[in-house]
C-alpha cells in the first residue's frame, strides 16, 4: 500500500474528519503561542521568570492541548499583551473574557467580577 492510499483510507475511517480538527486545533494552540512568545523576543526561560514558574511549564504550556484560560491569561500578559475570549453564534459575538467583555458589561450596566491574579501557571 502506498503513503497516499494510506492516507486516504485513514481520513476515510470513521471519525476521522472531527480527530483531524482536533489535532489541527492543537496545533494551531502551539505554534500561536510560540510564535507570540518569539515575536515578542523573549525566551521560555524569561517567560518562566516573569510568569513564576519553571521553563519546563513554559515548554509545556506550548505542547499542551488542554490549556485553561488562566494560563493563557498569565501566558499573554507576561508578554504585554490581553487575552480576549468571544463566543460566536452566527453573526454575534459574546465576549466572555477580556476588555471586550469588561465594555459591553459597563455598556449594559452589568458588572463581572474580576478573578482573582494567581501566579500558578
Amino acid at each position: 500500500m502506498s503513503l497516499k492510499q494510506w492516507e486516504k483510507k485513514v481520513l476515510e475511517a470513521e471519525g476521522a474528519e472531527g480527530r483531524v480538527q482536533e489535532i489541527e486545533d492543537e496545533l494551531r494552540l502551539a505554534t500561536g503561542l510560540t510564535a507570540l512568545r518569539e515575536q515578542a523576543g523573549v525566551s521560555q526561560r524569561e517567560l518562566a521568570e516573569r510568569i513564576g514558574v519553571s521553563q519546563p511549564r513554559i515548554a509545556a504550556i506550548e505542547r499542551s492541548r488542554n490549556v485553561t484560560i488562566e494560563v493563557l491569561e498569565h501566558y499573554v500578559e507576561a508578554l504585554g499583551a490581553t487575552l480576549e475570549v468571544s463566543v460566536l453564534q452566527g453573526r454575534r459575538r459574546t465576549p466572555l473574557r477580556g476588555p471586550a467583555s469588561r465594555a459591553s458589561g459597563a455598556a449594559t450596566g452589568e458588572t463581572k467580577p474580576s478573578a482573582p491574579k494567581r501566579r500558578s501557571a
